[in-house]
């Protein structure tokens, strides 16, 4: 048997040099530059689109407690009557809440929903989100979401 056969001459560890490394970054980082801000222009309008929701449920259950109780949340006991009992003994004995499975949330940008009476266009009341911006108005992502306040 040959020498050669039996003794091969060792073969350099097996690995990606620095140069194949930086260029598969520097794909990488194009591919996430393309993709990048199409995602995130879809999370903000997921966050309108949760608004809106949330918006619809929490009136369901302002028109539940309605009809349950006989009138509309005070503006001073705003949404939290939803989930905890009216201190007024009279409305508290008619009460057949809670109303949410849950404490009431928050807007998808941390804000509370805003409740008002009357609401816009012969709405008993007003229920709706700021917007991204937690201000009055805007347009966008930045535009009041849900049944607005007469002006």
């Amino acid at each position: 048997m040959p020498a050669s056969a039996t003794h091969r001459a060792p073969r350099p560890p097996a690995g990606f040099t620095l140069l194949e490394m930086l260029v598969v970054l520097v794909i990488i980082g194009l591919i996430a530059s393309l993709v990048g801000p199409r995602l995130f222009s879809r999370v903000d309008a997921s966050k309108v689109q949760v608004a809106e929701t949330q918006v619809r449920m929490l009136r369901g259950a302002v028109e539940t407690f309605r009809l349950e109780v006989g009138r509309l949340p005070t503006v001073e006991e705003g949404l939290e009557v939803l989930t905890k009992p009216p201190a007024d003994p009279r409305t508290s004995a008619r009460w057949r809440g809670p109303y949410l499975d849950e404490a009431v949330p928050a807007d998808p940008w941390g804000n509370p929903y805003q409740y008002a009476i009357p609401g816009r266009d012969g709405m008993p009341f007003a229920l709706y989100s700021l917007g991204a911006d937690g201000k009055p108005g805007g347009e966008g992502n930045d535009a009041d979401i849900g049944f607005l306040p007469a002006q």
